[in-house]
């Protein structure tokens, strides 16, 4: 969409966090990635929730309606502790889910740790925006990015939203040869 400024969502959803019991080390965590691997300017908004069904689910909405994020990327709550709602949270506003992005996270955590298979993170769409669940790891944030990204700006084109270029030397965005 020709100019169009890159807008970035980072949602942390913690309960400890939300009530101020500790930093957030996540949503820093994804904002430290992007400034690294994406070239092209972008905005970043940032939010931090409880692990509440209503609130997560609320936060994306607003993210993706009244801010316009071409890119929401949500961190924790995808585990499987009784309070875990992320996932749920994020297909009750999707319009469509995106299989291969949970498969492709689990898969590089994997490579990593044994207990990525306990990982419910999903991929998914809502208008023009992707939504992913990245786990609550800052180490494994990275992990994911530097290998999951490479799909994400291609994603967002074929969505009719901006151009997104990255530095080869952290990851190098995939687009298929014309």
């Amino acid at each position: 969409m020709g100019d169009e400024i890159l807008q970035v969502a980072a949602l942390t959803v913690s309960d400890r966090a939300s009530r101020g019991e500790y930093d957030d080390k996540s949503g820093p965590a994804i904002e430290a990635w992007l400034q690294r691997a994406v070239v092209t300017p972008f905005e970043l908004h940032r939010r931090i929730v409880p692990d509440e069904f209503d609130e997560i689910a609320q936060a994306i909405v607003e993210f993706t309606d009244e801010v316009g994020a071409h890119l929401v990327l949500t961190t924790g709550g995808t585990g499987p502790a009784v309070r875990d709602v992320t996932p749920e949270a994020t297909l009750s506003v999707a319009d469509r889910e995106m299989p291969g992005f949970g498969e492709r996270m689990r898969s590089i955590s994997l490579q990593y740790v044994p207990t990525a298979i306990l990982s419910r993170q999903v991929g998914a769409l809502r208008g023009r925006s992707l939504i992913v669940n990245l786990p609550g790891s800052p180490k494994s944030i990275a992990e994911i990015l530097d290998e999951l990204f490479a799909s994400i700006p291609y994603c967002i084109e074929l969505m009719d939203g901006p151009f997104v270029d990255t530095d080869p030397e952290v990851v190098e965005a995939f687009r298929p040869a014309k």
